[in-house]
């Protein structure tokens, strides 16, 4: 007589939850420490090197903005400096003077030609160097290689009853809105990704999502 296939208790949805979880919590980090090793013998020179260039003009190399990071810690993540000294008053004064600027702001908190970036930011932001420094943020735990963008306090509150896409999660470098989002940027879409993400959790689409950004870099955008 044959045997029954015997009864799973355990539904295909909660299948996936348990294994997303143990992904999160157990394997994400040590793929996060192995690809910051890898990474270093050509982050570290490329590093050197732009933060030399940066510092000609007599600023600061290194800029650190205040984000929510996991579970709504504040943290600090670094980038190199891609903006004028007084970015806040040429910010101000520009939406000030710009009322459609004002809204492009209001929705995506970016501009597309935004005057607090100079010449040498924007390479470094066409080609995604001036986040290098977040390995950093990386190897100290707070941030991810792959997961949400970084967001500030006021920005969350986008998020609405999605908050927990995003705080359950460590910011990443790169991810989802990183790679389809960047062109359009508005925040309901951004949620959407994270919101996404968040349902897709697994080391094969953090390593789809990595060599998508590889392609990116190649062939940046700059936005």
């Amino acid at each position: 007589m044959a045997l029954a296939e015997p009864h799973l208790s355990l539904s295909r949805p909660a299948c996936n939850r348990r294994k997303r979880f143990w992904y999160r919590r157990y394997v994400k980090r040590g793929v996060d420490l192995g690809l910051v090793l890898l990474s270093l013998p050509v982050a570290l020179p490329v590093i050197g090197l732009c933060l030399f260039l940066v510092r000609l003009d007599g600023g600061l190399g290194f800029f650190g903005h205040r984000r929510v990071g996991q579970g709504g810690q504040m943290i600090t993540v670094w980038k190199l400096r891609t903006m004028v000294s007084d970015a806040d008053t040429v910010l101000a004064k520009h939406l000030q003077a710009n009322p459609q600027a004002r809204a492009d702001w209001v929705q995506k908190r970016k501009l597309d030609d935004d005057p607090r970036v100079t010449r040498l930011g924007q390479w470094l932001r066409k080609f995604s160097l001036d986040e290098l420094p977040q390995l950093w943020n990386v190897w100290r735990g707070e941030m991810s290689i792959v997961g949400p963008r970084p967001v500030t306090e006021d920005e969350l509150a986008y998020y609405g009853h999605c908050q927990s896409a995003y705080l359950e999660h460590r910011p990443g470098i790169t991810g989802l809105w990183q790679v389809f989002g960047r062109e359009d940027g508005g925040y309901a879409q951004r949620v959407a990704l994270d919101t996404a993400y968040a349902g897709q959790l697994r080391l094969w689409t953090d390593l789809g999502l990595i060599l998508l950004t590889l392609a990116c870099v190649l062939v940046p955008t700059g936005r």
